[in-house]
Parts: C-alpha cells; structure tokens; sequence
C-alpha cells in the first residue's frame, strides 16, 4: 500500500481523537454506548483478551471490567492516549501501538481477541481475521463488532464525508453483505445487531 495514504489514515485518526466521543455519542449514542456492553458479555473473568483498533476505549472499557487482563492497541497515539484517559480507573489494561495486519504475539495467545469497526477500513480484511484468529486460543473467540449502513441516506452521507476527510473506507456493509463477508470466508460465524442511528453488527467467531 502507498505510504502517502497510511499516512493520511493515521494522521485523520490522530486529529480527531479528541472529538470522536463527542461526535459518536452526538450522532449515534444508543449504539455506541451500548455495543461494548454487549461484547463484554462474551468476555469471562478470567480471560486475557486482546483488542485490535481500540480507538478511544468505548469497548475497552467494558470489556477490561469483565476480564482478568486486556491488551488494547491501536496504530494512533492520540486516540489511544484518550483511550486511556477514559479507561482510567481499569488497572487491568496495558495500551500498547500495534498493527493488526501484523500482531506481535505467539500463536494461540489470547482467550477472547476484540477488533471493534476497523474491518472496513482495511485493505485486506481477510488477512486481518486470519491474523486475529492466529493469535486466539483454540476454544476461543474472535468478535468483530462493525458499524453497517442499512442503506440509510444519512448513513451514506456520513460515510462520505469520513471517506472525504482521509478515513477512507475500503468496504461498506449492510447486514446482509457483512454476513456474506464472513461465510464467504468460511469461517464459523454468529452475529448480533447493535440497534441505533447507525446500527452495529458483531460477528462473533469460534475457533
């Protein structure tokens, strides 16, 4: 990939960390809020759990008050600095920079591995899940929560606009199409839908 666009990508994240909640919980609240409650019920007590792309921690969070360890990263500093700062109060997380098309981590790893609307933004999705199930414990789970259109305008014109300002977005998906991309892969696969303005489907994978 073209290091001028990796650049754009990290430095678009990097410059909205500070306002991403803001916006998020201002468009689509119910959602947002609400999504790493629910992957947090796949999470045990004594569980090491990575998360891949764990932006400003609106998963972490959770997730770190139901397991025994979490392991968040993320590629932008500033986004996993506010990650931080949210997820104040959980002793229980190490943040660390790592990329998730290359986790630096044995095979079999992790009880429960978390990568929260990051698929489509990547340029080989596939790859990536591969890379998350690697790093999973046999017996585990992979869970992937996304945000999916549903072919709404308004959903469509924010996606635009994102796109435009440098987040660019390889994929798009609605439900169908987003469960389409899982079994396409032949993986073993569930999914849950996240209600809101923008609703987000999890796709859950056993390994």
């Amino acid at each position: 990939m073209n290091r001028g666009i990796k650049m754009i990508r990290k430095s678009f994240w990097d410059k909205i960390a500070g306002v991403y909640d803001l916006f998020e919980r201002a468009y689509n609240r119910k959602c947002y809020d609400s999504t790493g409650e629910r992957v947090a019920q796949e999470i045990g007590s004594g569980d090491v759990v990575l998360e891949c792309a764990c932006g400003t921690g609106s998963i972490s969070k959770p997730v770190a008050k139901k397991c025994r360890k979490l392991f968040a990263t993320d590629m932008s500093v500033n986004m996993m600095k506010r990650a931080e700062k949210n997820c104040s109060e959980c002793r229980n997380i190490v943040f660390k920079k790592a990329n998730i098309m290359s986790i630096n981590a044995k095979d079999d790893t992790f009880d429960k591995v978390v990568a929260g609307n990051v698929i489509h933004l990547l340029d080989e999705p596939y790859k990536a899940v591969d890379e998350l199930l690697r790093v999973c414990k046999k017996g585990g789970k992979v869970i992937i929560p996304t945000y999916i259109n549903m072919g709404k305008q308004s959903s469509e014109f924010l996606i635009k606009m994102f796109d435009l300002a440098g987040a660019h977005f390889t994929k798009q998906f609605d439900r169908r199409s987003y469960e389409a991309f899982f079994i396409k892969g032949g993986y073993d696969v569930t999914f849950d839908i996240v209600e809101g303005k923008m609703p987000c489907a999890i796709a859950i994978i056993k390994k």
